[in-house]
């Protein structure tokens, strides 16, 4: 499912119009993007949590050269999914 797919079941869904659905979902994630990049944790229960994660500076290795590179320190987010979500997929 892409974002036009999802902005169109939400419509559905909720009985709204797609520009409404649309900007909806756009609120939703830019909602979760600043609270994420402020270092919140966002919690849904029965959907799950994003969290910021940070990753160690560290030392890789070119693959064509074999050379030993560094590589920065750096930011990332992790999802984990809640209870009723995973069962909601193992059915």
């Amino acid at each position: 499912m892409n974002k036009a797919e999802l902005v169109d079941k939400i419509a559905e869904q909720a009985g709204l119009n797609k520009a409404e659905a649309e900007r909806a979902l756009n609120a939703f994630i830019d909602s979760i993007q600043g609270a994420v990049a402020a270092d919140d944790k966002v919690t849904l229960p029965g959907f799950g949590s994003f969290s910021r994660s940070s990753r160690a500076a560290r030392t890789g290795r070119n693959p064509r050269t074999g050379e030993p590179v560094q590589i920065a320190a750096s930011k990332g987010v992790k999802f984990s999914a809640g209870a009723a979500f995973k069962s909601a997929v193992n059915k």
